[in-house]
């Protein structure tokens, strides 16, 4: 490998793929579906995520390069797996956009004062002006947005654990077996993006480093993730507000946390949709060029250009997904069921891709552990099936091209 990234860097990298503002909301979201008992099913997807992690650490180290999990599926799988794989993705990000700004929006309505949906609106229309205009979130202001986080997260945990209290987790289980998968299908929107570690790695300077990223990420992310579901039920009960975060905060450090919370919450919102807008425009520009979307889409896909019909097209897909003005828990879900397929075509890939031994058996794991939580997904599956089958009818529309995301 000829990168020049140490682990510390790779894990700042890593821990953002995976850890984003989601987390300002999930902790009510996956209470609502089971109570107490959501602990049970934060529990369950860290261990689904340790698999998955390091599946896609071997894959990245074997195939270093910059391609994604369409080119790996596509190599593995064929042209046509890359294309649906692609188009799960870029069919996620209107829907996950828009549930990211209301997170944010929710949370500036309970600080601020500012109406939700007036929030989350202005939220994406600076994200898609900055798109537009050619300006990106650089990597070193993603790192400071998941350090933001991170201390938010951690803050919250810390200040608000005193206030715990053991009657907050009886009942239990008031919604059994079915609230606690109801939670995990939910929570999958909190454990995707180590597919991220597969175009990584040849940024690392060395075979071992992503490896030791990866196990690194594993541990931030599983300390902050059992800090966050346990002392957010400990201390609010399961019927806590849609801003947990903002509660906990108050409770540790007084009011005067309010304001302040609210304005971390529009400023990492703005970020994390930022840069899902500017990957996926990116992505329906390599998807119109191997003829997933019509060519026309293709035009400005080259690096340092901006391109404009792709992100349009997003923009498009954006606006009836806010207008429906959904609820924030359906909206998170179909997300989820898009990304949770992202993640298993990966790691069946890898099944295929990884030469026998212990990557080719964590692979196996991995794969059995994800198509799990996708079952989790229920009836919000038909969200990656819509989408695969509009995929498939695209590439019949068109003529037939090679196979060009490479790694």
């Amino acid at each position: 490998m000829n990168g020049h990234m140490g682990v510390w860097h790779g894990t700042a990298l890593l821990v953002g793929a995976v850890l984003g503002p989601g987390m300002l909301v999930l902790p009510h979201l996956a209470a609502a579906a089971a109570g107490p008992a959501s602990v049970l099913a934060w529990a369950g997807m860290l261990a689904l995520s340790v698999p998955v992690a390091l599946t896609f650490a071997a894959l990245g180290a074997r195939y270093p390069g910059g391609g994604g999990v369409a080119a790996v599926v596509g190599l593995a799988f064929g042209r046509h797996a890359a294309a649906v794989t692609g188009w799960w993705f870029y069919g996620a990000v209107p829907i996950g956009t828009v549930a990211g700004a209301l997170v944010g929006g929710q949370y500036v309505e309970a600080c601020l004062g500012v109406n939700a949906t007036v929030a989350a609106c202005l939220i994406l229309a600076a994200a898609f002006a900055a798109n537009a205009a050619g300006l990106r979130t650089s990597g070193g202001l993603q790192i400071g947005f998941v350090a933001l986080l991170v201390a938010l997260l951690a803050t919250a945990v810390i200040t608000a654990a005193p206030h715990a209290d053991p009657a907050n987790f009886t009942p239990f289980a008031p919604y059994g077996p079915a609230g606690v998968a109801g939670a995990a299908g939910v929570l999958m929107f909190a454990f995707v993006g180590w597919e991220a570690a597969s175009h990584l790695s040849a940024e690392f300077a060395d075979r071992r480093g992503l490896l030791r990223a990866t196990v690194v990420t594993l541990a931030v992310i599983g300390v902050l993730y059992a800090g966050v579901s346990v002392t957010s039920v400990a201390v609010l009960g399961a019927d806590m507000s849609a801003v947990p975060l903002t509660d906990m905060l108050q409770l540790g450090l007084g009011p005067a946390a309010r304001p302040v919370t609210g304005v971390v919450a529009v400023l990492l919102t703005f970020g994390a949709v930022n840069t899902y807008i500017a990957g996926a425009s990116r992505l329906g520009a390599a998807l119109a060029a191997d003829g997933a979307l019509p060519r026309w889409f293709a035009r400005g896909g080259a690096p340092g250009r901006t391109p404009y019909r792709s992100l349009g097209l997003v923009l498009v897909l954006s606006v009836p997904v806010l207008v429906a003005a959904m609820d924030l828990d359906v909206l998170m879900r179909a997300t989820s069921a898009c990304l949770a397929a992202v993640t298993s075509a990966g790691v069946a890939a890898a099944v295929r891709m990884l030469p026998r031994g212990r990557h080719r058996t964590v692979a196996v794991v991995g794969t059995g552990m994800s198509l799990l939580g996708l079952a989790f997904c229920g009836v919000y599956l038909l969200v990656p099936a819509v989408l695969g089958a509009v995929a498939i009818a695209a590439l019949h529309v068109k003529p037939r091209r090679s196979y060009k995301i490479g790694l």
